[in-house]
């Protein structure tokens, strides 16, 4: 047991009841503890004062000090068992601190998130997903800027993106971003709550650098058309409700007769990537479209099937979307996501709202929208510059360009 300290302004009752009320007194008793007395109208309480990092520390009161009543050792207590209990309340404190794990900081963290915060649902897949399965067991205290380091390069090899690929790179490292941002927010949440000892550890590891600007590309009216006409049958209906829906492949493929709502001119999403449902309104074209291909099915069948009948799997849409762009000369090849983003930048270009575009696309809410498809959007800014600045005599060329996907 540690040595009891002493002060002579508050380690005997006599002492203590000649100080002002209301002042605070106090006296170190370990690195980083103290233990503290104020005396109050009826008598006075002693404090514990845990240092925190960054010069912070915490106070809390632990007992009734023995002014007017004798000490029972555990309500009212005399300088000494004061001391004890300080002592004692720092140790047990620090057992915890070391079996504090990261799964227990995530489970906190989802906790206040779900009172503060909204996507909730999003916040726990990732957690989910990627941070409890590398971290779930270890101990906050022993985090290394190591081990997060290598986890979080390990984010983006685990995808066997080729190095040559720079925008799935891009995209990987991205995703990596955001999801050591969640990290960092439910272990800097256990920081500040007192259930980590420091955040040095992953206050050091840094995201990527220059990924997180999506560079998005999109096909013209003309290329379009031209992709539609280069598919072949069965795909080519893929890629017609794509560019009328903006829906994913994933989407797509699980459509069922159902889904089409031909007295509201609407298409069900049951269940998108964020897990919710959505209704997609369809222009007079797309309402043509899904009443010719749910002709004669029924309710439970498959909107959309390959040539031979067989239901579109994960990835079949990856060759026939090369060969299409091939024969319909799109250069650089555009992806099935490309129509996606085809989808909402048109929408954009026309001048939809944004929070529109968010909702016919899925998106929990508009941040995601605005990063890809607000420069798209009419802004006073560039139509006061392209209305107000002078011409300076440049002559048209006769040369025209290839006209290429937009970006």
């Amino acid at each position: 047991m540690a040595r009891a300290t002493r002060n002579a302004n508050i380690d005997t009752r006599t002492r203590r009841l000649k100080l002002p009320q209301g002042k605070r007194y106090w006296q170190t008793i370990g690195k980083g503890l103290a233990l503290g007395y104020r005396r109050g109208k009826h008598g006075g309480t002693w404090y514990a004062r845990f240092s925190l990092p960054d010069n912070k520390y915490r106070i809390e009161a632990v007992g009734i000090a023995d002014d007017h009543r004798d000490a029972d050792g555990v309500e009212v207590l005399n300088y000494f068992q004061a001391q004890d209990h300080v002592r004692t309340k720092a140790g047990r404190e620090a057992i915890q601190k070391a079996k504090y794990t990261v799964g227990d900081a995530m489970a906190d963290y989802l906790e206040w998130f779900k009172a503060h915060r909204k996507s909730y649902h999003d916040t726990e897949r990732t957690i989910n997903a990627h941070i409890l399965p590398a971290f779930k067991k270890t101990a906050v205290s022993d985090l290394s800027t190591r081990a997060i380091k290598k986890w979080q390069q390990a984010l983006v090899t685990k995808k066997g993106i080729p190095e040559d690929d720079t925008e799935g790179q891009r995209r990987a490292k991205a995703t990596a971003n955001r999801i050591l941002t969640v990290l960092k927010a439910g272990l800097n949440h256990a920081y500040q709550e007192g259930s980590a000892p420091t955040d040095e550890a992953w206050r050091r590891v840094k995201p990527f650098r220059g990924v997180d600007v999506p560079k998005v590309r999109y096909l013209s009216e003309a290329e379009c058309k031209r992709l539609i006409n280069a598919c072949e049958p069965a795909f080519r209906q893929l890629v017609r409700a794509a560019l009328l829906t903006g829906c994913r492949y994933g989407e797509l493929i699980k459509l069922r007769a159902q889904d089409y709502n031909p007295d509201a001119g609407t298409l069900l999403i049951a269940e998108s990537k964020a897990g919710s449902f959505r209704h997609i309104p369809l222009t007079d074209e797309g309402r043509t479209f899904f009443e010719q291909a749910t002709a004669g099915k029924l309710g439970d069948e498959p909107i959309f099937t390959r040539a031979d009948g067989d239901p579109w799997g994960k990835s079949h849409q990856s060759r026939p979307m090369k060969a299409a762009c091939e024969a319909a000369k799109i250069t650089p090849p555009a992806t099935f996501h490309h129509l996606r983003h085809t989808y909402g930048s048109l929408l954009a270009l026309r001048g939809v709202p944004l929070q529109v575009i968010a909702k016919v696309l899925g998106h929990s809410d508009t941040r995601m929208t605005e990063r890809h498809y607000a420069h798209l959007a009419p802004d006073y800014v560039a139509d006061a510059v392209r209305a107000n600045l002078p011409a300076f005599g440049l002559e048209p060329s006769p040369v025209v360009g290839i006209e290429q996907g937009r970006g």
